[in-house]
């Protein structure tokens, strides 16, 4: 498992309307490129199965919110298609402010 200490950003804060990325999601996606490990390989011929854990410090937070940018991520950073994903385990957990995080796994 791989535990990245980041706050999950949803498909809310990452669009404006529907095509315009917000400076908030170009943020992420440069962070989130520095903080996936580059020693991780994903087939791209292969279906996948991915578990992922999102740790939000709001109650209020769905658990989807995070997951549309956290995959464009990871497809960005791995080069894979997420047509592959056949399977997604997706866990909320309820954490302090300041201790947000997501930890995912790829099979």
């Amino acid at each position: 498992m791989i535990k990245l200490n980041i706050k999950p950003l949803s498909a809310n804060e990452a669009f404006k309307g529907r095509k315009f990325r917000t400076a908030k999601y170009d943020k992420y996606i440069k962070d989130m490129m520095l903080l996936l490990p580059n020693s991780l390989v994903v087939p791209n011929d292969k279906p996948l199965s991915i578990f992922i854990e999102f740790g939000y410090s709001s109650s209020l937070s769905d658990i989807d919110n995070g997951l549309k940018p956290f995959i464009d991520c990871l497809q960005k950073k791995y080069n894979f298609n997420d047509k592959l994903i056949n399977e997604l385990n997706v866990r909320k957990i309820k954490v302090s402010k300041g201790y947000e995080h997501i930890i995912f796994e790829i099979k």
